[in-house]
């Protein structure tokens, strides 16, 4: 059996990692022999899958960020189709990624007819947009949704869409996550040290957007509290060079860790990061966090009064419950001055602290059980024999 699987940037190489994992494993159980092939990243690789692209570094925020990747993205989807139409594979599966994979699955219904194609994690368009075109795109090309969300779920089948609500698959990766003191121990870091994890980006241009910002504010919370310390893990090895040079130009005091993302989550009192999926990791670990959402202005602007776009909430788990439970500052609302009220309140304020352990609580119901990758995992090889 052979299945193609197209994602990416970073959250979506690492979902795509955990259901690679899966698949083998329950097709391995089932006796299905298996070659998985993929546009993904180095995790998808890591977990067995055959990469005929890497997509991890090449995703963007916005209209403007989008620019630079859209030759590149448009070679290597123009090779890959054609592998594919000489190759075909029995099953396709596509992760998030909507504008690229929009192009694949229409791609595929016009060339691969008898390819059945399974969408796994919606594009967050059926919050901000629910009335697009894209919609209307995505519910032609998907023959199976497995929504990560009831409300996703809901959302999709009242547009005929066939879908299964299979649950959060990042619950099966917090499932394996170091507890506090363990991650501590890993990172080197006493007990009682006041940590804040910092998370600027997983895609290139948001290091420009967010990481002078958090630095600004980073030293401004170490005058206010001197005993403080920081720790930033590197999502993608090329970024390094510019997270380097950046953090030195401000007075605070900073550990840059390649990866280990998972045990500065769980090691961390207090976190700032981008919008995106570590903003649900954090939740799910118990670390409150402020989130930030920075893109080019130009890229605001079209959005506002162009697109008129319009969105409840930027974070997942804002979207999970459809309230505030985390606070988000969008564009101009993002100062220096805002960022340190927020961060030391979320640090000090120990009301405040309990009142979002409480809410992550009620987030976490929302989410489905354990065990999500290998349901994702038994949908897919159950339909491809169908």
């Amino acid at each position: 059996m052979r299945i193609f699987i197209s994602t990416g940037e970073v959250s979506g190489d690492l979902q795509g990692s955990l259901l690679v994992e899966s698949l083998y494993q329950r097709a391995e159980a089932r006796g299905i022999p298996l070659e998985i092939l993929a546009l993904g990243g180095d995790r998808m690789a890591a977990a067995g899958a055959k990469l005929l692209g890497n997509t991890a570094a090449i995703g963007s925020i916005g209209i403007v960020e989008s620019l630079p990747f859209i030759i590149p993205t448009w070679l290597m989807q123009r090779r890959v189709k054609q592998y594919l139409r000489e190759n075909p594979p029995d099953i396709l599966i596509l992760i998030d990624y909507m504008g690229p994979n929009a192009a694949f699955g229409q791609y595929a219904r016009k060339h691969l007819p008898q390819v059945p194609i399974i969408y796994y994690i919606a594009p967050q368009s059926w919050v901000w947009a629910p009335n697009s075109k894209t919609i209307q795109q995505f519910a032609h090309i998907t023959d199976l949704l497995l929504a990560i969300f009831p409300e996703e779920a809901r959302f999709f089948e009242e547009k005929g869409v066939s879908v299964k609500w299979v649950g959060h698959p990042l619950l099966d990766r917090m499932a394996k996550a170091p507890s506090r003191e363990v991650a501590r121990q890993r990172l080197n870091l006493h007990s009682d040290q006041l940590i804040v994890a910092l998370f600027p980006a997983s895609r290139y241009q948001e290091l420009k957007f967010h990481l002078p910002l958090m630095c600004q504010a980073a030293a401004k919370l170490q005058e206010k509290i001197p005993n403080l310390h920081f720790l930033l893990p590197v999502s993608l090895s090329e970024y390094r060079s510019t997270i380097e040079e950046t953090v030195k130009a401000y007075p605070f005091s900073v550990t840059l860790l390649d990866g280990q993302a998972l045990d500065v989550m769980a090691a961390a009192d207090f976190a700032i990061a981008k919008s995106g999926t570590v903003n649900l990791e954090l939740a799910l670990l118990k670390i409150p966090q402020l989130v930030l959402c920075l893109v080019n202005p130009l890229t605001m602007w079209i959005a506002r009064n162009i697109l008129k776009f319009s969105i409840p909430y930027m974070s997942p788990p804002n979207l999970v419950v459809m309230e505030a439970i985390i606070p988000e500052l969008l564009q101009e609302e993002a100062t220096i001055e805002r960022i340190v009220q927020e961060s030391l309140d979320l640090l000090l304020n120990t009301e405040r602290r309990q009142k979002t352990l409480a809410d992550y609580e009620q987030m976490s119901t929302l989410l489905g059980e354990v065990g999500v990758c290998d349901r994702v995992a038994n949908e897919i090889l159950d339909y491809s024999k169908s």
